[in-house]
């Protein structure tokens, strides 16, 4: 999992990069709002840790920013701030983070939270699955739609490779439809009345 770190302070910023790599992840590093939404734009990393007070452009511009992007996997966006009052805290929400930490903060808190991120962002990546094949579900729906061109007299369906082929052969290429032949009364009656012999006749 790749987290992009945004923190001015090098004490803060080393503590994060160490205790983060240590526990197995790809670390991005920047020292300020600029860098990080630079490195945003670059790699898109799937949880980003912003200090709310750098310099440039500060954590929750960052946020901001970030939600204004239609992505289809989002980012889960933790603020570390020094404010704890609730309308600051409401600020930063409101601003577009997921989550905040306020300093000074320990180790198994920063923990806990990042593993909530990991499960929203595995959740979302789940659901952007299911998304996409319910999308090309759809897709296969819309071909059978519109005007098709069948012949008048065999009733064969002209696909889009200018072939005929059966309209069961169509369907079943272009959906999950499955087809078992049998003949209906009316074409029994038509043409295989006469031919099925009725019991008692000589």
């Amino acid at each position: 999992m790749k987290i992009l770190i945004a923190e001015d302070d090098p004490v803060s910023r080393t503590f994060l990069e160490v205790t983060l790599v240590k526990w197995g992840y790809d670390v991005i590093t920047t020292c300020n709002g600029n860098e990080a939404w630079e490195a945003y734009q670059e790699s898109a990393p799937r949880i980003a840790i912003l200090d709310w007070m750098m310099p440039g452009i500060d954590g929750a511009e960052v946020c901001r920013r970030v939600r204004a992007i239609d992505a289809k996997l989002p980012t889960y966006l933790i603020l570390l701030t020094a404010k704890s009052e609730k309308p600051d805290i409401v600020e930063g929400l409101t601003s577009g983070a997921d989550d905040y930490i306020t300093k000074p903060f320990n180790r198994q808190e920063l923990h806990a939270r990042i593993q909530v991120g990991i499960r929203i962002a595995e959740l979302q990546l789940s659901l952007g699955e299911r998304v996409s094949e319910l999308e090309a579900a759809l897709a296969k729906v819309n071909q059978l739609q519109g005007l098709l061109p069948i012949c008048s007299y065999c009733k064969k369906i002209r696909d889009d490779q200018n072939y005929w082929q059966q309209v069961d052969s169509f369907i079943s290429k272009h959906s999950d439809v499955a087809f078992s032949h049998s003949v209906c009364p009316s074409c029994f009656d038509r043409l295989l009345a006469r031919e099925t012999p009725i019991p008692g006749d000589v």
